[in-house]
């Protein structure tokens, strides 16, 4: 006879599931199992092995040199998905189209999981010679303009993690990264020059949305073109499409 109970114990399974996923949506740092099981309320046993399926199929993630789990880049396609189809996309990509227009260069939009920043919409150069931009694609947050706006407005405790995370180099200068954060608060962009890409500049700033940090905001080219000269000179016209953003965000 067919096991009446099985559809019931796989409904069940969903559901423990999602209520996992749903605790990362109360922690930017990651959690580790024991922290998972007491948010659900079950076993750490039943946990683990529902995060071993979760990590299987890309919806969660370990931390790099930690025991903790972050949302996975399985959960990052639906995300696009949702940006690619959703009235919010609609309004912020005239934004960051205009931006490129204004610019020639490569429009991104940068979000935080954790301690790395990942491009979740970007608009590229018309240029032949151009810097592509893979939506997905993450990168560290302590390099490269927009990772250091998402690092300038993230809390205390993602500050310390990164500070303190082993992928760091022993020789980064640590002291100028905070000088740096303090600049950017005060200032409102950051500019890099060849930190993560060699022969790469980049401008960026921050967009906020209804009272909290969202997303970074940055333009990116090649260094022959985007020159320090040229980054300047569109510093207004950036931290003005920003905060367009952050208007329209605030609605």
């Amino acid at each position: 006879m067919p096991n009446s109970d099985a559809p019931q114990l796989s409904v069940r399974a969903v559901d423990r599931a999602l209520d996992i996923l749903l605790c990362f949506s109360r922690s930017e740092s990651g959690l580790s199992l024991s922290e998972i099981a007491r948010e659900v309320g079950l076993h750490k046993s039943t946990v683990h092995r529902l995060l071993t399926s979760m990590l299987n199929k890309g919806f969660v993630r370990k931390h790099p040199g930690s025991d903790k789990y972050l949302l996975g880049w399985t959960v990052l396609e639906l995300i696009h998905n949702v940006y690619q189809s959703d009235e919010l996309s609609t309004v912020v990509l005239p934004v960051m189209t205009r931006l490129r227009d204004i610019t020639s260069e490569t429009v991104s939009l940068y979000i935080r999981s954790g301690n790395e920043r990942i491009r979740i919409q970007a608009v590229e150069s018309l240029e032949p010679i151009r810097n592509v931009a893979s939506i997905g694609k993450t990168y560290p947050l302590y390099i490269g303009a927009s990772g250091k706006v998402l690092l300038a407005y993230a809390d205390a405790q993602t500050l310390e993690s990164v500070l303190q995370d082993p992928t760091i180099p022993t020789d980064f200068p640590k002291d100028d990264l905070l000088k740096q954060l303090e600049n950017i608060r005060r200032d409102g962009y950051a500019i890099s020059v060849q930190e993560r890409d060699s022969g790469a500049a980049a401008l960026a700033a921050p967009i906020f949305g209804r009272n909290r940090f969202v997303a970074a905001l940055s333009v990116s080219g090649p260094v022959a073109r985007f020159t320090q000269d040229k980054m300047s000179e569109f510093i207004d016209v950036v931290r003005e499409s920003a905060a367009l953003v952050t208007k329209l965000l605030s609605h």
